[in-house]
């Protein structure tokens, strides 16, 4: 029996280009019936990769404005100025998405939802309850209690992973994600990934 495909997507919990590519992703990996992990990570300053409070005004300027437009184009929602961006903290989420994926739950519900709660409903995602809210309404109690502070050692430990692979993988922004060791940087990329599953 042959394996389905594998698609990993390398991306920040807080990412405003994460959270327009999920529907998008999520559509692409059910229609090729591919098998989508999820694996959270922090900036990655090793290759390059800048927050976006360090930048030059210039480049945070023309940031907000690419951002009207995918919201526009998208149709989805998105505070320009989010009242809990940038967020004190994004371990606490990124690992409970992690616990929720290896608990075999629905780990792209919770993630999305959480993105949202960020980008459009002006939320703490760096509150512990708040996670917990979030994990109630999209997995029940057994997402409430994979909600922890501190994490568990393993989840820690993967979270550490995800991002020494992404290093390693030469990944430098995201969303980035890869199929058969293709990178396809950006949701505005994810035309192209459709195409390579399809090939």
């Amino acid at each position: 029996m042959m394996q389905p495909p594998e698609i990993l997507a390398f991306f920040g919990i807080s990412s405003p280009w994460a959270y327009f590519g999920a529907p998008r992703l999520y559509e692409i990996a059910r229609r090729h019936g591919a098998k989508l992990v999820l694996r959270p990570i922090k900036v990655i300053e090793a290759n390059g990769g800048i927050p976006l409070r360090t930048r030059a005004q210039a480049r945070q300027d023309y940031h907000a404005l690419e951002l009207d437009r995918w919201r526009k184009f998208l149709g989805m929602a998105l505070q320009l100025t989010p009242k809990f961006y940038p967020c004190r903290t994004i371990e606490t989420a990124a690992q409970a998405v992690i616990a929720v994926q290896e608990a075999g739950l629905d780990a792209q519900g919770f993630c999305f939802a959480v993105q949202r709660a960020l980008w459009a409903e002006d939320r703490d995602i760096a509150d512990l309850n708040t996670l917990r809210e979030i994990a109630r309404a999209t997995l029940g109690e057994a997402g409430v209690a994979l909600m922890r502070e501190p994490a568990l050692p393993q989840h820690v430990a993967a979270w550490q992973a995800n991002l020494a692979e992404a290093e390693s993988r030469k990944i430098f922004g995201t969303p980035t994600y890869v199929f058969r060791d293709e990178l396809f940087w950006g949701q505005d990329r994810l035309d192209f990934l459709d195409r390579a599953l399809s090939a």
